[in-house]
């Protein structure tokens, strides 16, 4: 009878730990790969290399202005490159669950340290916009957040003479060739 009581006891106690534990690691980061951005196509679009290989990179959470979309695809490249140049290029790469587009793009978080990614500042600061495509979407509160900051602000894209037309009508109206 003691024994069976353990026994119970023990397989609560470890039934408990599990479900404590588990939580911690399913919302701890996944690891990050450092990597040098190699090129700015556009305001949501590099080329980063990583173990000597190069890859071409949408990143995940956010959409900037095409580059037909004047003068705010200009304007979200040069933003992009100087949040880029500002940290010598190199960056950490973090994938979510889908880790290729159909355009074989590697999808991204790009971070520039333990706090800031790079596809955040790019929405906070007003050259893109929130665009979340499941199941791709672990930081979209975070995007939220950003973008309702960047409006709030009326910061570049949500000025006065800001951004008419979401890239994604602009695609819908422009499609790639």
């Amino acid at each position: 009878m003691r024994k069976e009581r353990y026994l119970s006891r023990a397989a609560f106690v470890v039934l408990i730990a599990f479900f404590f534990q588990f939580p911690i690691q399913a919302n701890a980061l996944p690891a990050q790969q450092p990597a040098q951005v190699v090129m700015v196509h556009d305001g949501d679009t590099v080329t980063l290399r990583m173990d000597g290989k190069e890859y071409r990179t949408r990143l995940i959470g956010m959409d900037a202005p095409e580059t037909g979309q004047e003068p705010w695809g200009r304007k979200a490249k040069d933003h992009l490159q100087k949040i880029v140049k500002d940290s010598g290029g190199k960056v950490f790469v973090e994938t979510d669950i889908t880790r290729y587009d159909k355009y074989d793009r590697l999808l991204a978080y790009l971070w520039l340290d333990d706090t800031r990614m790079v596809n955040e500042l790019m929405v906070k600061d007003g050259y893109a916009v929130l665009f979340t495509i499941q199941p791709n979407s672990r930081y979209a509160d975070r995007f939220i957040k950003a973008q309702r900051f960047a409006r709030e602000n009326k910061a570049n894209i949500w000025g006065p003479n800001g951004l008419t037309e979401r890239p994604i009508e602009y695609k819908k109206k422009h499609p790639r060739q």
